[in-house]
Formats: structure tokens, sequence, C-alpha cells
């Protein structure tokens, strides 16, 4: 039985610079390095992080009231340097949401900037990860003949 903690994709490279991404549930999609219309690495993660925060935030103000409209704009700056190689920096995450004139809906606005907070500081495992330093261990397995 698997583990329930573990959370796995597997890429399969298509071509130079383009693989297919596979999760365990059967969803595949590609990315690519850019040169292309296929989201990149860093456009992946920019949009985890968005998705994980848009999510949480969706699912405690929706309680209250459904939105009239629900957008989460992610943007970060990409720094090159010696000291620290490439990185992302200054990653920002703002969530543009209207609600429904009337007493629901003053209640899910009421609770909007708590829920962002709740997702930034406990919630969100894409961006808890990111802002903790998870350790990355990068292996290679030694090819295997036919």
């Amino acid at each position: 039985m698997a583990d329930d903690t573990q959370r796995a994709v597997t890429l399969h490279r298509t071509t130079l610079g383009q693989y297919e991404v596979r999760n365990a549930r059967g969803g595949t999609m590609t990315i690519g390095v850019g040169d292309g219309a296929d989201f990149t690495p860093v456009e992946l993660l920019l949009a985890a992080i968005g998705g994980c925060t848009g999510a949480d935030v969706d699912y405690i103000t929706s309680k209250r009231a459904e939105p009239d409209s629900f957008t989460v704009a992610v943007t970060a700056d990409k720094v090159r340097d010696e000291a620290g190689g490439n990185r992302l920096t200054d990653v920002t995450v703002e969530l543009r949401v209207t609600f429904p004139e009337g007493a629901a809906g003053d209640a899910a606005r009421e609770m909007l900037p708590r829920a962002a907070r709740m997702s930034h500081d406990r919630l969100c495992t894409v961006s808890r990860t990111v802002e903790l330093g998870t350790p990355v261990d990068t292996r290679v397995e030694p090819g295997r003949l036919p």
C-alpha cells in the first residue's frame, strides 16, 4: 500500500527540453524550457504557489458566499548571481476577489484577509515548503542496458 503522505510525479523526455509529466492518478501535461507554449518549470512553481493559496482561500471564503470573481496573480523576479545561483526573489501572490452584495458577501469579504493569512502561515504546502527552504536531494540512477 502506498504511503498517503508521499507525493510524486514522473517526467519522460519527449524531445530536447520538453517533457511529459504524469501523476499517479493518470493525469498528464507537457512542460518545456520556454521555446513554445508549454509552461516552464518556473511558471509551474508560480502556478503551484498561486493554485495552493487560491484553493485554500476559495474553500474558506466560499463557505460564506460564492465569489463573483476570483483571480490569483503570482509574480517573481529571476535572479542570476554567483552567490546564490539562479533563483526567484520577491515572490508575490495577489488575490483579486469580489463577492456579491449582502450579508453573505460581507462575511466572505471580512474573512478574505484572514483566509489569506491562514494559507500563508500554515495551510499552503507549496508556499510553506518554499519559505521554509526544504533541501532537495538530487540522485543519478545508472542507466540500464536492455
